[in-house]
Parts: C-alpha cells; structure tokens; sequence
C-alpha cells in the first residue's frame, strides 16, 4: 500500500468565548470571570491542573473585557498600566517577585482587574517576598476540577472537528475509555490520529489508533490496550491490530 507524505500542517488552538464548554468543573470559575466587577480588591487566581482549561476560560475572559496578556516567566520591572486590567499566565513561577508584587500594588491603586493562573491556589506557592505572600493569600482564588466524562466528549469531538476529521461515535467512545482524562492529552492524541489517517490514507479506526497511539500511552506510563482489557506493554510484541 502506498502511503501519503502527512504534512505537519499547524493548527491554531482556539480561545474563542463560544468554544467555552460549561461543566461542573468549571461552573465556578466561569462565574467569577462573568463578573470581575464583584472580585475582592480587584483580583482573582484561577488554578487547577494542567490541561483542565485554565488558559482557554482566562483567554476568554480577557478578550471579553479588553485585559492585557502577560507571561508570568517573563515578567520583568514594572509593566506600563493597562486600564481595563491585566491576566498573568504562569504567575506561579515569576522568578521576579518584586515584578508581581509591583504589578499587584498598581492594580489595587488604579482600580484595574488582575488575574492570576497558577496550578494551585496563591497561598500555596512557594514565594520569598513576605509582602507578596500576604498579598497572595489575600486574592480570591477559584479551581477548575477534573473535566466529567460529558465534557472529555465534547472536547474530543471539538478537537475531530477542528482538523474536519470524521470519527464514528463507538470509535470516539472506544477512545475515551484508554486516553489519559485531561484536554492537552486528548489534543494530543487527536493531532497523532490526524497524522496517521493522513499518512496511511485511510480512515481513524480502531486498529489505526492503536497503531498510533501505543507508543506514546506507553511512553507515559499507560498500558497497551486489547479489545477487552489492559495489559502491560511489551516492546517485544507489535502494535495490536
């Protein structure tokens, strides 16, 4: 059989508001950014896990109200105001504390909103500066939770459609019972699905995706699958089929 050359062809995440997907995982969260006019001193802290949603929802929320985007590792001085507020991705690993605590002071002076994204709530990140720790745990913190079964289905039937693939449902299914439970990964393995397919020029089933998937489940810990159970990986063996 021939196989079709796959061309690493980006595709551009989507931050759209109308992608969001409310979920009980983050129902709390999407309600804080619906109002940040109600957040204590001005200020929130979005947290939770990779891959649970946190950049997309703050993306949002920032093109919803105007806020300026900064990334907390590069965060550096004293950035110029921004009037209608400002969101510092990674704000738990600025190696500049006196950058953030600068950039918190301005806000609660000039009245502008500030969200912070971190992987745990503020008051557990590892910081020196005894001010910025108390003003840390002083800001409103909310957490995005494990995404519920309904919304890992969207999300993967998003991501399918993203890159306009059809997938049969019992496959998408079949899929979500062996793929790790968190966005990142799903898009992941949708991007390794969409390259197979291509470069076998056939359709994404079952035996495709354990051709493509295996390997890299393996690579993070996660068992080959069989059509009716897990079982260790063996580099012995070949790719089930």
């Amino acid at each position: 059989m021939m196989r079709q050359l796959a061309l690493p062809l980006p595709i551009a995440a989507s931050f759209d508001a109308r992608d969001v997907i409310a979920d009980a995982s983050n129902e709390a969260a999407l309600s804080w950014l619906a109002k940040p006019e109600a957040w204590p001193l001005g200020r929130l802290a979005l947290y939770g896990a990779a891959g649970v949603g946190k950049t997309h929802l703050a993306r949002a929320a920032a093109a919803r109200f105007g806020w300026r985007w900064l990334d907390g590792m590069g965060l550096r001085g004293l950035p110029a105001p921004a009037p209608q507020g400002s969101v510092i991705d990674d704000a738990d690993c600025v190696a500049d504390e006196a950058a953030l605590l600068h950039l918190i002071n301005l806000c609660a002076e000039r009245g502008e909103s500030l969200l912070l994204i971190g992987r745990e709530a503020p008051a557990r990140w590892p910081v020196r500066l005894p001010d910025l720790a108390s003003r840390l745990r002083a800001i409103q913190a909310v957490g995005i939770g494990p995404a519920s079964d309904a919304l890992l289905r969207a999300l993967l039937s998003k991501f399918f459609a993203d890159r306009q693939l059809r997938v049969e449902p019992d496959v998408q299914a079949w899929l979500l019972t062996r793929l790790p439970r968190d966005a990142a990964s799903l898009a992941e393995a949708v991007a390794r699905l969409d390259r197979a397919a291509l470069g076998m020029g056939g359709r994404i089933t079952r035996p495709l995706a354990r051709l493509a998937l295996d390997g890299w489940l393996a690579e993070q810990g996660i068992c080959e699958v069989s059509e009716t159970e897990w079982r260790p990986p063996s580099p012995s063996l070949p790719p089930l089929l």
